[in-house]
Formats: structure tokens, sequence, C-alpha cells
């Protein structure tokens, strides 16, 4: 659905529309004349500023199981919403938008918005389980990138010790290997091969990415947005992320988003299946390498 504003069309009293067809050639030599009818003035879009003011707004209804970006070549923000979020609720964002010039694009996700996290195995802690991202050097020590709310949950990883965690606001930890000598710097395919990663990059619209998680294995699709900001509800607000349709499920968190041999992201959270599909959303890993002081492998 998408919240735009409308000018009022005036109305024309019946004897008008008489005389004007009465007076069609005269009516016509007017309509000819540059000075006669004045071209309506196109409303020009949001500016970025007025974007961020916008942004801001729909930050401030504060409402769970919403995330959105701005687009500024159509002074838009595009807002997903997944399946808590009431009309009333949309209504809510819309009145916080009623001053913005911004247009307020929304689009239904199927599911709720959570970080994706479950019990099992892979890179696990108690009886947590997430994905191993990327392996990274830091210093020339092997470390792993993972997703911040998993880190969050415990120091101690089956792969190692965490030194570092963000989470909310970012979404990215990193642990130190145990066994440097297992740190591989490839992704797994879950097909029995694995795909080099060399370097890393930032993600752009239309994109074609793939995934790798320790639940769904690989799986793949396009980037649909950037910057996206991501409320979580009571987990907390992300801010940041790069907005998919890569389909995940808990316990692919902190997985491998990747094209190529180039690092994208780390799994955040979204809503859905790898049955019927869905929105997930990633931590950019660039910002994570330059947070750590790390390089890929």
């Amino acid at each position: 659905m998408t919240f735009k504003r409308f000018s009022p069309i005036s109305s024309t009293s019946r004897h008008a529309r008489l005389l004007a067809v009465a007076s069609g050639l005269v009516a016509a030599v007017a309509l000819a004349a540059p000075s006669a009818v004045a071209a309506p003035e196109a409303e020009s879009k949001a500016t970025v500023s007025q974007l961020a003011d916008a942004s801001s707004a729909v930050l401030a209804a504060d409402v769970a199981g919403t995330a959105w970006y701005t687009e500024a070549s159509t002074g838009t923000i595009v807002l997903t919403a997944d399946s808590t979020v009431s009309k009333a609720e949309l209504a809510e964002i819309g009145n916080a938008l009623a001053n913005s010039k911004a247009e307020l694009t929304v689009k239904r996700a199927e599911g709720k918005f959570t970080p994706l996290i479950a019990g099992g195995e892979a890179i696990t802690t108690g009886g947590s389980r997430c994905s191993l991202g990327f392996n990274v050097s830091v210093n020339g020590v092997a470390h792993a990138l993972t997703a911040g709310h998993c880190t969050n949950i415990s120091a101690s990883w089956s792969i190692g010790t965490r030194t570092g965690t963000s989470f909310p606001n970012n979404d990215y930890g990193i642990i130190r290997h145990s066994n440097p000598a297992a740190a591989d710097g490839r992704v797994y395919l879950y097909n029995g091969s694995y795909q080099d990663i060399t370097t890393a990059g930032n993600a752009s619209v239309g994109q074609s990415v793939q995934r790798s998680g320790s639940t769904t294995g690989l799986r793949s699709g396009t980037v649909t947005g950037l910057n996206a900001t991501v409320n979580y509800g009571s987990s907390g607000i992300v801010y940041g992320m790069i907005q998919t349709n890569v389909c995940a499920e808990p316990g692919d968190s902190g997985g491998a988003l990747f094209a190529g041999s180039t690092a994208l992201g780390l799994t955040s959270g979204g809503s859905g299946n790898c049955r019927t599909g869905g929105t997930t959303f990633y931590q950019p890993v660039t910002e994570a390498l330059s947070a750590y002081g790390a390089t890929v492998l």
C-alpha cells in the first residue's frame, strides 16, 4: 500500500460547461495561447535531509515488526511490516509522516521479524546454536565473525572465546579461535564443496547473493534494500542492515552472505522460512571488519 498526498480537484458549474461547449472555437484558440493556462507546478520530492527526518519519525513511532530504508531517487521511505503489525499501527506511522514531504510505500512480510537463533549444533554455547559467518585475521590471529545477538549469549563458544560483541544497534560479534589451524577462509556450500572468499565489499540493490547457514544450508536471492532499520521489538533495534529476499531460519544467524568470492554480510534476522520464503536482514561485514581491525582470511 502507498500513502500519497492528493491535491483537491476544482469543480465546474453546469452553466460554465455549457458555455464552454457553445464557444468551442474560442476556447480552442484560448488554450493554444501560451499564457492562457498556467501549468501546475510539479511537487518536488523529499530531500535527503527530509528523508532522514522522516526516518527518525518512523523510528519514534516505535512499531515492533517494521523495517525501513529510504530511496533518495524517489523521495520515498520503503517500509516492510511483518504479520504482527496491525492496520492501526501502520496508520500511526502514516500519521507520524503527515507533515513530511516523504512518500511512504508499505510492503507486507509473512511471519514475525526475529533474530534467528536456535538450540542445536554448528557454533554452539550451552543449548544455543548459531552459524559462523567468515573466518578473519586480527593482527595475524584467527577469529570468526558471527551475529552480535549470538555472541551476547555467552563468552564461551564451541570454537573459542568471544572477544567482542555488539547488539542491538549493530549485529556483529567476534570469537577468537581456540584452534587457529581449523579456521578456513572459505564458505561451505552444503554440497561437499566450498567457495573461496578473497575480499569483502558492500552490497548493491538488485545484486544476486547467496547465504550459507547451519539450519537451511545454501540459499540464494536478491538484495532489495540498503541501510535498513529493523525493529525487533523487545530484542532491540538495529541500523544499517542489508535487506534481501533470501530465506533463513533459526540457527542460520551469523551465517555468511556473499556474492562469488566477496563477503557481504552476517545473517541477522527476518521473517518467513525456506518453505514459503521471507524477508531477511544482514549486518554489512565491512562495518564489522572495521570495528575489529580484521581482514578476511
